[in-house]
């Protein structure tokens, strides 16, 4: 058989998603650590952004009947082969209920009633109607940064800490990744160079940047800028009983809070509120992608509306951490995958909104195949076309691929 030839390939991009991709990677049949190597170039450190700080709720069937169905269904089920394989501690399937606002506990008490088991011990304050969203069969939850953390060091590669600021190419072939190395401060677009035959973009909201880099190309991103927090388990001799919430408007806080008991016996709280919409051409100078912080105020509504719940919380409950995130977000909330189009070794992996962690085991091997086969067989990819936003080529060398927007679609 033919040796294949020496393939270096980089990833920017620290997150639960460029991990994802680095460790399938690792693990695909053709890969060979003699001949290929893995780089994760990442700004700050491993989990540093949402990966670190997302909720880590995954819904198997959530996404039925739409294009990301695959990603859901997929995913869904390499998760808890993957969290056995790298020693996980933190994913668990569990129930989810939705929560109505109310003032007192009569709907508490008339659903335990009718649900013998399902209530959780710390929801014992004030609700509205209760519901059952789901009863564990197709709803998990992973704590992320130590999923993302464990992901990077099973795959092998090198980390390297620095901020992408362009690409090498030979023509259309990639040929390296220019960086500034944290901690140089030097204003350029030069950099060091990490040599490569292959990069996959996946840097969340930031990797709009590659439309910088990549003559033709446009790949449009929001971020939205949200609060979370994490509360103490008041009772450190016992854990929380694990139900994921979804709670209604809450007009009295201006919330919409969701609900993670986690099994360290921490609780995690978003659906804050306040959230801010930050702009591709702010991401693409590095918005927030350094320091992220909370917003006070909704700190303050959302411990007020978790404890208009929870009595134990109330009484006993101590704000561990407050802390912002950004989740990407594409115009037609699809993210982008697959090869950017005019080309060689380049590819993009981003966009993914707020199922990047949910999605993660699906979009990393996807990724895998595309890179190392030349076409994904897990997941159809076309709905996800990295080209879909990019403007027809005029002139010039005229080998970019064009297409047509397809508008905003929430």
């Amino acid at each position: 058989t033919t040796k294949p030839p020496p393939r270096n390939i980089v990833v920017i991009g620290g997150g639960i998603q460029g991990a994802s991709v680095a460790y399938h990677i690792s693990q695909h049949p053709k890969f060979s650590s003699s001949s290929t190597t893995i780089t994760i170039l990442e700004s700050k450190a491993i989990a540093a952004a949402a990966s670190g700080k997302g909720g880590g709720f995954m819904a198997r069937s959530w996404g039925d009947g739409g294009p990301t169905q695959t990603l859901h269904h997929l995913a869904f089920d390499l998760y808890p082969t993957l969290a056995a394989t790298l020693n996980c501690e933190t994913y668990r399937t569990l129930p989810v209920l939705s929560v109505a606002p109310g003032s007192n506990n009569k709907a508490l008490a008339r659903f335990g009633k009718d649900n013998e088991g399902l209530l959780p011990d710390w929801l014992d304050g004030n609700t509205g109607r209760i519901g059952v969203m789901g009863y564990g069969e197709d709803t998990a939850q992973v704590t992320p940064i130590e999923f993302t953390t464990k992901l990077a060091e099973a795959s092998g590669a090198t980390v390297v800490l620095g901020s992408a600021v362009g690409v090498n190419c030979d023509g259309d072939t990639v040929t390296g990744v220019r960086y500034q190395p944290r901690g140089d401060d030097t204003d350029t677009t030069e950099g060091q160079v990490l040599e490569c035959t292959d990069v996959i973009v996946s840097a969340g909201p930031w990797s709009c940047i590659a439309e910088e880099w990549f003559e033709g190309t446009t790949f449009p991103m929001e971020g939205v800028k949200s609060t979370s927090i994490v509360w103490k388990n008041p009772d450190p001799s016992s854990i929380p009983t694990p139900r994921a919430l979804f709670c209604g408007e809450d007009d009295r806080f201006q919330t919409h809070l969701e609900v993670y008991p986690r099994p360290d016996g921490s609780i995690y709280l978003c659906g804050i509120g306040g959230s801010d919409y930050i702009p591709t051409e702010e991401l693409k100078r590095g918005a927030y992608r350094e320091v992220c912080e909370a917003k006070p105020e909704r700190v303050e509504a959302a411990s007020l509306a978790f404890q208009e719940m929870s009595r134990v919380y109330r009484e006993g409950g101590e704000l561990e951490k407050s802390q912002a995130c950004m989740r990407p977000c594409p115009p037609d909330a699809m993210p982008y995958m697959g090869k950017i189009p005019g080309y060689e070794g380049a590819y993009i992996n981003a966009g993914h909104n707020c199922w990047g962690i949910a999605w993660a085991p699906a979009c990393g091997k996807a990724m895998a195949e595309l890179v190392l086969d030349g076409h994904s067989s897990s997941v159809d990819l076309s709905p996800f076309d990295p080209a879909r936003f990019h403007r027809r080529a005029k002139g010039g060398r005229g080998r970019k691929k064009g297409g047509d927007s397809v508008g905003e679609q929430w």
